[in-house]
């Protein structure tokens, strides 16, 4: 049986889809809320360790990454600053963010999940 720790925003309507789908597969998970509770540095580096790319943690359409400038900057940043930036903005952090025990993936997507939760 996997542990499934969900962080999400409410008003997200990828989220939204994400808790909807683990509903209608019964799957039994934490659910938290991404910008009272942002993923802690060690869950941040074992995300990147699975998604292999910062990128993948970046929430790159929302407005504090605008607002911050942060495209140009992550270029200049180290994997391990960008993990500490993230780390204090849960808005800043690709939604839904969802760790397993042995695994983690960023976002929604239906047959990327049907592969994850397989």
């Amino acid at each position: 049986n996997m542990s499934v720790k969900i962080y999400e925003y409410k008003m997200c309507g990828t989220c939204r889809k994400a808790l909807k789908y683990l509903d209608s597969k019964g799957i039994a998970y934490e659910k938290l809320p991404i910008r009272e509770t942002p993923p802690t540095i060690a869950e941040l580096q074992f995300m990147l360790e699975k998604t292999e790319n910062v990128k993948k943690l970046l929430n790159t359409s929302g407005v504090d990454y605008r607002k911050l400038a942060l495209k140009d900057k992550v270029k200049e940043m180290s994997d391990q600053e960008i993990l500490e930036l993230i780390a204090e903005n849960g808005n800043l952090i690709k939604r839904p963010f969802v760790i397993c025990s042995d695994k983690a993936i960023t976002g929604f997507k239906e047959e990327i999940w049907d592969d994850f939760f397989a």
